[in-house]
């Protein structure tokens, strides 16, 4: 069996199908968020997720309501049949679904590299040694956040460290991690959103969503759009933590000076003997992410109004039944 052959299996038409109806699918989302003006990370998030949740059941789903969704005669009346494209050459030499594998690699690639690797070195590191910490209970400043934020009130534990580095841990052991660096740096008030913000991310986390979202993201690893659209996704729940911690402290502003404390003046030497093109990628990835925290700081001391709209539920209802009319004609 050659490759194009593989393509028209059944394995092969599900990652074919579920990459064009995850595109398609973040058209359409995106469109939906700027036609009703939604600016609420929450209800963005939201949407988002039809990027992820969608294409992982729209193929076995349309299969079994139509089996011969794959025949000749539906793909002469589909919107989109992506056979038809898979099967062209560019210039006479260089076959599209080659191209299309290409692409599907280098997401999977992307994915072992920058999100597995990491996540499964950090929980056997984590479950080998014990992070060097000191309860945070009788410093003066934190206890002093602690007692006036709301809700159950995580451990908190200082590190002996000179960088400025603040973290929490989930689970059933949740905590929050300070170093010592960064009490040095904060204002009380800068360091209780700071604590906030963490909070809220443990907070977060025992929502079984999410979970299940990123169990999806695991099966669509290959799926590039499903690659750029998790980050968008995890991007937006830092806005929604950041949303969380400014109701708890009712100081926008402190958690926009802690965010610019905390990654506006830190530098990290790089490391010696690094290649041109390892220094180029770090670069690269420490603008984009400085970007995106400038994102935050603006978003943080903008006036704004972002409640969630009233019709930010039944808008999510009619994108998830447009994106499913339209995908399953798109073989």
């Amino acid at each position: 069996m050659n490759l194009f052959d593989f393509l028209n299996s059944y394995a092969g038409m599900y990652l074919v199908q579920s990459f064009v109806h995850s595109l398609i699918t973040a058209i359409v989302v995106d469109r939906a968020i700027n036609a009703w003006r939604i600016v609420n990370p929450l209800v963005i998030q939201r949407f988002r997720l039809l990027v992820i949740l969608l294409p992982v059941l729209s193929f076995p789903l349309f299969q079994w309501m139509h089996p011969e969704r794959g025949a000749v005669d539906f793909r002469l009346r589909a919107l989109f049949d992506s056979a038809r494209w898979l099967n062209l050459e560019l210039f006479g030499a260089l076959s599209v679904h080659l191209l299309f594998v290409g692409l599907l690699l280098i997401a999977g690639l992307v994915f072992l590299v920058q999100e597995l690797i990491p996540l499964v070195r950090h929980t056997f590191l984590s479950k080998r040694s014990a992070v060097p910490r000191t309860p945070a209970d009788e410093h003066a400043h934190v206890a002093r956040a602690l007692e006036d934020l709301p809700g159950e009130k995580p451990a908190v534990y200082l590190m002996d460290d000179d960088a400025f580095t603040v973290l929490s841990t989930t689970g059933s052991d949740s905590a929050i991690f300070l170093s010592t660096g960064l009490l040095e740096v904060l204002s009380p008030s800068q360091l209780q959103a700071a604590i906030a913000h963490e909070m809220a991310h443990i907070q977060r986390s025992k929502r079984p969503l999410l979970v299940i979202v990123y169990l999806f993201r695991i099966l669509m690893f290959l799926n590039p759009v499903v690659l750029l659209e998790f980050r968008r996704i995890a991007q937006e729940e830092e806005n929604i933590c950041d949303d969380m911690a400014v109701s708890m402290t009712r100081n926008p502003r402190a958690l926009a000076d802690t965010l610019r404390n905390v990654y506006g003046t830190q530098r990290d030497p790089a490391p010696a003997g690094r290649g041109k093109l390892a220094a180029v990628n770090e670069a690269l990835e420490d603008y984009s992410h400085r970007l995106l925290i400038e994102k935050r700081i603006n978003r943080l001391t903008e006036a704004r109004s972002d409640g969630a709209p009233k019709r930010g539920r039944l808008g999510w209802v009619l994108t998830a039944a447009a994106v499913s009319v339209i995908n399953y004609f798109v073989v």
